[in-house]
């Protein structure tokens, strides 16, 4: 696929863990630097010395989910100037508005088509 994207460094955070690793392994195929995380409470753990450049996050994850994550991660200075966006099958405006107001930078439907993977890095 060859490098289609100024190098970027992604962190994808999904419960689903198939989800995540093919979401990663488009990205990597691009040119993207990534790490994986299965959950909210594991991104955290991660974001610290990964200092991701974007976020992509799933709002339905057991334990903390993404909007809990996304309001650690912002609290965080790893996470105060990363892009996060929501990469979730939740698309009405009720949740995006609440996505929103919890600092999201976008929204993403599952699934989501590459095009719209890699714009959402820029």
């Amino acid at each position: 696929m060859g490098q289609l994207l100024a190098p970027r460094r992604v962190l994808i955070v999904d419960d689903n863990c198939d989800a995540a690793d093919m979401v990663g392994a488009l990205l990597e195929a691009c040119g993207c630097a990534i790490m994986v995380a299965y959950g909210g409470q594991q991104a955290l753990a991660m974001a610290d010395d990964f200092k991701p450049d974007v976020i992509f996050l799933d709002i339905n994850m057991p334990g903390m989910d993404g909007y809990q994550a996304a309001t650690a991660l912002r609290q965080r200075a790893s996470g105060s100037t990363a892009r996060i966006v929501a990469l979730t099958a939740m698309n009405d405006a009720a949740s995006r508005a609440t996505m929103a107001a919890v600092g999201f930078d976008g929204h993403l439907a599952k699934p989501a088509s590459l095009e719209s993977l890699i714009g959402a890095t820029r």
